[in-house]
């Protein structure tokens, strides 16, 4: 790290240093999980000597709508969070890559788990992050025997932090079973997202991807592979997707702000089509990481650069 970077996070209220970003051991959110958070990337660009942090309205719009789902007492709009974070980045310095993880938490010191008439706060932290996994080869992948929680079970088109016990279980069981990554099933038994990613498979050419009564986070990196798929003239279709179509699909890849793209090459110890990255996921990937860097004009209202 940069001896220039000052490791700084938003904590009650303020940009404070890292190290005094802590909460007490009876916070509420500590305890039970009542916090929704969100992931957002800043891409650096040596050439202009600029980091472009990627769809943030549209990540705070998720995460105030996470604050409605789950009726968290909270009043900042995706504009004021956005200020928040710039101002947050300028004052940290970064000039490489970097993630973010926004959260708004139950903060009071009491017990009784709820979300209603318990006070709330912001906290914003900042990681230096590149691949978070490898984008470059194939992963192996396995379908979890752990199911997706379904949105009457805890609302999944918010980000809650509790609910992602369900992922840590699942990511668990397929990194000690010698895997990468897992595929949920939703609880109809249909293909639902990996434990931190959405999920996509190409067949014939056609990108199928399962749509959100799978159980499955709305991302906003899925909502701009849709949008750069179509773009492309390809035919997106979202539907229900069945455990044997990931055998017999030409590809399969995953979106994510944390994973990006990041293409699969095994599922349940299955190649998946010739075993090597596909045309259309390689189209789509090379697309993503040049976007995101400011490359392509088209996109570049997607980029809020940080200075």
């Amino acid at each position: 790290m940069s001896e220039s970077i000052k490791k700084l996070s938003y904590f009650g209220g303020k940009i404070v240093p890292e190290s005094e970003a802590n909460i007490n051991i009876k916070t509420h959110a500590l305890q039970y999980g009542t916090t929704v958070f969100g992931g957002i990337r800043g891409y650096y660009d040596s050439a202009t000597d600029n980091v472009y942090v990627f769809r943030i309205l549209d990540h705070y719009k998720r995460l105030v709508n996470s604050t409605r789902i789950m009726q968290l007492k909270f009043d900042k709009s995706p504009e004021q969070l956005r200020d928040i974070t710039l101002e947050l980045l300028k004052a940290s310095g970064y000039r490489q890559n970097v993630y973010l993880r926004p959260f708004v938490y139950t903060s009071a010191l009491q017990l009784s788990p709820r979300f209603h008439d318990v006070a709330t706060d912001l906290a914003i932290y900042v990681l230096e992050l590149d691949d978070y996994l490898d984008t470059k080869r194939g992963l192996t992948t396995m379908v979890s025997s752990w199911r997706r929680f379904d949105d009457t079970v805890i609302p999944t088109l918010s980000k809650v932090s509790g609910g992602y016990v369900n992922s840590a279980l699942a990511k668990s069981e397929a990194v000690q079973n010698g895997f990468d990554e897992a595929i949920f099933l939703d609880g109809r038994g249909f293909v639902s997202e990996g434990s931190a990613e959405n999920i996509f498979l190409v067949r014939d050419g056609k990108i199928i991807t399962p749509s959100i009564a799978s159980s499955l986070l709305e991302g906003i990196t899925r909502r701009s592979v849709l949008q750069i798929a179509k773009d492309f003239g390809y035919e997106v279709i979202e539907r229900d997707v069945t455990r044997s179509e990931l055998y017999i699909s030409d590809e399969i890849f995953f979106s994510g702000t944390g994973v990006q793209i990041a293409w699969v090459s095994e599922v349940d110890r299955r190649t998946i089509g010739t075993g090597k990255i596909g045309p259309v996921t390689q189209k789509l990937q090379s697309t993503f990481f040049e976007l995101v860097k400011g490359k392509i004009p088209e996109y570049k209202h997607w980029l809020t650069p940080v200075y």
